[in-house]
């Protein structure tokens, strides 16, 4: 892993990151399929240009249990780790967001004692990529174990660090263009130099981590790089999601528009590109697995750049020749200056043919966007037209709902105010009775008090008589000497005579 393309063949065994011989994993891998191992498949390097494949050896989780035997022995920080380990780690399920400057960030603490790390892609495990760690030695890999296992990645977040000691590492194969590889003999001692800094990648010194597409840093120079993305060849490790076709979710025999981004399937599935282009008049569309372009109007394909699958680059696609038998464009018929001149000539071809195309596919383009303004112009108003009718009417309604109530309420108050008026005039006619014979009872009764008051005073002015009467009547038989008794009878009758008279 001393190199960016990770090619060179190491003969110590033990290099943890050493490169297949030609008859690939050995008969002494099969020592690692035990219960106390796991056995982890990984990929690296840009599929699109080149890949190497190779397997991980690992202790597993439930090895440290068993690692004593049962041996009763004082306790110590290692006695959980496995026997036989080496300061080699590997750091399983990183998720991609992570980039290689956050995961620095995350083991700062140890990156001083870190000599070199790997990005690899584990397979099974979508989204997420694996870190191999060798360490300057075993106790700073122990440290490490103890520290980051089992620990999250972020307070926010549920993924947690998982941390494994590694048996060994074996690369199986290689994909890719033989340019890529440049095998440099044992004796070479010439290191790499880091793409950011230009210093040579000495382990001795810094940190070296190469990425998932095999380009190698200074730790402390991918620390700086804030993007997810390689910062030599810009290949990011969170891949884009697989792209579907937007009305039949078919993952097959895709193509995208090149004017607005609308991905459908070819005519030889359900033909919605083609539909696509029918309805809205886009003729240029991109198949995505060969990154082709195709005119539907010219019915051809249009492009003039392919992208190599040698080293992922932009050539220009070769033109055919008119003179060899092959159609190959390598005759050479022509000298230097009518090449020269042709290729003038092809080039001002090609720029005009651009420019008509970009003219016409300008002018198309405003054409259908006036119609679509237009049509949902008129859609607009037509839906602003519908909205103030409902509105109108809802408004209606509810003034009518309104009025008739109000109306159902006046008659209500009228019929109450009639009814309220034959009362009032009904209890006029009552209490004028009232006050009538309040009037007649109050005049009889001041009467009867007047004849009362003077049947009194006759009273009085009798009984003052009467006894004046009995005083002279008493004087003159005293002067007398004769006492004559008195009938009560007589002057009882006397009495009632004189009521009756003066009654």
């Amino acid at each position: 892993m001393s190199s960016s393309s990770s090619t060179a063949v190491v003969a110590e065994d033990d290099e943890p990151f050493r490169q297949p011989l030609p008859e690939m994993i050995s008969d002494d891998a099969s020592a690692f399929d035990n219960a106390a191992t796991q056995t982890f498949a990984f990929s690296s390097g840009n599929p699109r240009i080149e890949e190497t494949r190779g397997v991980m050896h690992l202790f597993s989780s439930s090895s440290s249990d068993n690692s004593n035997d049962g041996v009763v022995s004082s306790p110590s920080p290692n006695q959980n780790l496995p026997v036989g380990r080496k300061p080699l780690v590997c750091v399983l399920g990183v998720p991609n967001h992570m980039t290689y400057a956050d995961f620095c960030q995350f083991c700062a603490s140890f990156i001083q004692h870190i000599l070199e790390m790997r990005i690899v892609r584990t397979d099974g495990m979508d989204d997420q990529y694996s870190v191999l760690i060798r360490f300057d030695s075993q106790d700073s890999a122990d440290k490490f174990y103890q520290h980051f296992n089992g620990r999250q990645f972020n307070s926010l977040e549920e993924e947690v660090c998982h941390v494994l000691f590694t048996v060994d590492v074996q690369f199986t194969g290689y994909t890719g263009s033989l340019e890529h590889v440049q095998p440099a003999p044992a004796s070479s001692t010439e290191q790499p130099s880091c793409p950011v800094c230009l210093e040579r990648l000495d382990q001795d010194t810094s940190g070296i981590l190469t990425t998932i597409c095999n380009h190698s840093f200074h730790c402390s120079c991918i620390s700086k790089w804030t993007d997810s993305s390689c910062p030599v060849c810009r290949y990011c490790q969170q891949q884009p999601e697989k792209s579907i076709c937007f009305v039949c979710q078919t993952s097959e025999n895709l193509w995208m528009c090149v004017i607005c981004g609308f991905v459908g399937c070819g005519r030889y599935k359900g033909g919605h590109a083609i539909i696509h282009w029918k309805e809205t008049e886009h003729c240029y569309s991109l198949e995505l697995e060969t990154q082709r372009v195709w005119d539907y109007a010219g019915d051809n394909y249009v492009h003039r750049l392919i992208q190599s699958k040698t080293d992922g680059k932009l050539v220009e696609l070769n033109s055919h020749c008119l003179h060899g038998k092959d159609n190959c464009g390598s005759c050479d018929c022509v000298d230097s200056g009518t090449s020269d001149a042709l290729l003038s000539s092809k080039v001002e071809a090609i720029v005009n043919e651009y420019n008509e195309l970009l003219a016409a596919q300008l002018e198309n383009q405003k054409i259908y966007y006036e119609t679509l303004l237009q049509e949902a112009k008129e859609e607009t108003e037509k839906i602003i037209s519908e909205a103030v009718k409902k509105a109108i009417a809802q408004k209606l309604q509810k003034m009518q709902a309104k009025l008739d109530r109000c109306v159902t309420e006046k008659k209500f108050l009228d019929d109450l105010n009639e009814n309220l008026l034959k009362n009032q005039e009904m209890w006029k006619a009552k209490i004028s009775e009232i006050e009538e014979r309040e009037k007649m009872a109050l005049r009889a009764k001041d009467d009867k008090i007047q004849d009362s008051e003077a049947q009194l005073r006759d009273l009085m002015a009798y009984l003052e008589a009467e006894k004046t009467l009995q005083q002279l009547s008493i004087s003159n038989e005293i002067k007398d000497g004769t006492v004559l008794p008195m009938s009560v009878e007589s002057s009882t009758s006397t009495g009632t005579k004189g009521k009756g008279k003066k009654i």
